[in-house]
Formats: structure tokens, sequence, C-alpha cells
């Protein structure tokens, strides 16, 4: 399944957690204010040449020092569970736990955009994010039964998923997935 994930509403946390005003993450982009304004509403998405350029901006890298213990945290943890970056799905840790059901290893995903093996509800979730409020405060929970995504990589089983979102160093916004039963 391969899904173009909302970037807008990401961008709109990120630049509400960082106090960045449309104006300025306008001309950072090197677009009008109207078009972060649509963006974000979900009115529109971006093009691709813009939507590289917001990914790049808003993405969670845990790739400092001040992210490590959270990371050790969730590679040793026996719970299946996986750290992503809360806009663009991009793996930021996992526990072998979690990595186990994969037929990739953890360490050749990490970076690498998780979206492509959203089951269908998982992508439903996501679009209810927005309507949640998830994009507008910092700290979220969300659970929900998914089904499975026949996926032979990175295999989603039906089960209750839970998701949480984790500040992490860099003023980015991290989402703990964990398999819960």
């Amino acid at each position: 399944m391969t899904c173009d994930l909302p970037v807008g509403r990401a961008l709109r946390r990120f630049r509400r957690l960082n106090g960045i005003k449309q104006g300025h993450a306008a001309e950072l982009l090197g677009v009008s204010q109207g078009s972060i304004s649509r963006w974000e509403s979900g009115a529109h998405e971006p093009e691709a040449c813009h939507r590289d350029r917001i990914i790049e901006w808003i993405a969670a890298q845990a790739n400092n020092d001040a992210d490590a213990a959270l990371k050790r945290l969730v590679a040793s943890s026996t719970l299946p569970v996986h750290l992503v970056c809360d806009a663009t799905h991009r793996l930021l840790a996992a526990s072998p736990a979690r990595a186990a059901s994969w037929a990739a290893s953890a360490d050749e995903l990490i970076g690498q955009s998780l979206w492509r093996f959203a089951s269908p509800e998982i992508v439903m979730a996501e679009e209810s994010l927005y309507d949640r409020g998830w994009f507008d405060r910092p700290c979220q929970q969300l659970r929900f039964l998914t089904g499975a995504n026949h996926s032979a990589i990175v295999e989603v089983l039906p089960s209750l998923m839970e998701w949480e979102t984790i500040p992490l160093a860099d003023g980015r916004t991290g989402r703990l997935t964990t398999t819960i039963g």
C-alpha cells in the first residue's frame, strides 16, 4: 500500500510547538503564507518539491545525545514497540520484539518512513488525527484496532495499537507505537 502522508497538519504542530509564525515558515519554504494556511488546514496538499522540503524541515532525527536514552529504552523494551517521527513516520528506534516480526532488520529501516506499510486501519486513524486535535497539543494518546497489512517486509498483524506522542530534544515530536495484546 502506498499512501501520501499528510504533512500540512504536522507542519502546523511543528510551527506551533516551536513558536514559528506562518509567514516565517512561508519565507523559509519559499511559498506564500496562504499556501502554508491551505496545507495546514488540509484544503490542499503541497507539491512534491515543497513536500520534500517540509519533511526535511520538520522530520525528527533523534540522532543526538539528548535522545539517546529514549532510543535505548525503546531498543531494550520487551514490548513490541517502535518510535517514529510523528510527522513523517520515519523509524527512529525499534524494540527486538517489534523487529522480530519484520523481514528487514530494524537497522536497515532506521531513517525510512514506515508509512508505506500502513494497514487500512492505520491510514484511517491517521486521517482522524486532525479532528481529534492531535496536532494542536503536544502530548497525545490514541488506541485503535488495526487489521493486517499483508506486507512481507514490515508485517502488521490484527491487534490493538497505541500511539503516544513524545517530545524530542530538537523540538520535534516522536510517536511511540505499541502493540497491546
